[in-house]
């Protein structure tokens, strides 16, 4: 009697084997064509926007500072310099918009020529951050501030708020500016655009954060007085205009041209 031999599981290896290892060409998607096609070309181009506005807001940095022999006389004039500072914001009202304490610190200060652990001194300082609207008020209180006992301020920072109508006056612009671009091309080949295909903010189509609207940077002074307050001139600032940028990508197909 004669056994049955089996199949050979060999045999099915290169067919399993064709099914680990396909062909990459047959697998290949089809490649879109990003550059249109000669019955439909398409036109690239960055369109750009650039305004000179006046400013919205002026920011001083007031920092109040004291020193005594021991923690607490320190603490206890710095607490007072940084309730005459808030009390003077305050006073000017809607001018202020917005009034906001930052860091404050209380630090020793050790004797350089004794030894160990031992302290002279108590130095602390507290930071103010002053936002004004109305500039007609920001010579008066930036000279107030500025004659406050052992007070530093900075500034003034003019700017424009983020969602400042500037911004969005700049990129229609921008978007003009690129049609305007586009139908030129266009027109240059005895041709005419047909749609747009796309419209995006640089640095979009590779994940790249886009630039955000741009200003110039805003320039500031520094002052620092010991004396009183009610003795200080009050100092001329005239607003400094802002430049606000904007670009946009934007893609179109046109008509055959005529060449």
């Amino acid at each position: 009697m004669t056994d049955e031999v089996p199949y050979p599981a060999e045999t099915a290896a290169p067919q399993h084997a064709a099914a680990q290892h396909p062909d990459p060409r047959a697998a290949a998607p089809r490649s879109a064509v990003p550059y249109g096609t000669p019955d439909t070309p398409r036109v690239a181009v960055r369109g750009e926007a650039s305004l000179e506005v006046e400013p919205e807001t002026a920011t001083l940095t007031v920092t109040a500072g004291a020193r005594g022999k021991d923690r607490r006389a320190a603490l206890h004039d710095l607490t007072r310099r940084n309730t005459a500072i808030l009390e003077l914001a305050r006073g000017y009202g809607e001018a202020v918009e917005k009034l906001e304490s930052g860091a404050l610190s209380i630090s020793p200060e050790p004797d350089r020529h004794g030894r160990g652990e031992k302290i002279r001194a108590y130095s602390g300082h507290v930071r103010i951050t002053v936002v004004l609207n109305d500039f007609t008020a920001l010579g008066e209180l930036t000279s107030r501030l500025a004659g406050q006992e052992l007070t530093r301020v900075d500034g003034p920072w003019w700017a424009l708020r983020p969602g400042s109508p500037a911004h969005r006056e700049a990129r229609r612009q921008a978007v003009r500016d690129a049609v305007t671009r586009a139908r030129e091309y266009a027109e240059a080949l005895g041709a005419e655009l047909t749609a747009l295909v796309e419209l995006s903010d640089p640095g979009a189509d590779d994940g790249a954060r886009p630039p955000a609207p741009g200003f110039a940077g805003a320039r500031g002074f520094r002052a620092a007085a010991p004396g009183a307050a009610d003795d200080a001139p009050s100092i001329d600032l005239e607003p400094q205009r802002q430049t606000v940028y904007a670009q946009v990508n934007a893609r179109f197909t046109m008509s055959p041209p005529a060449l």
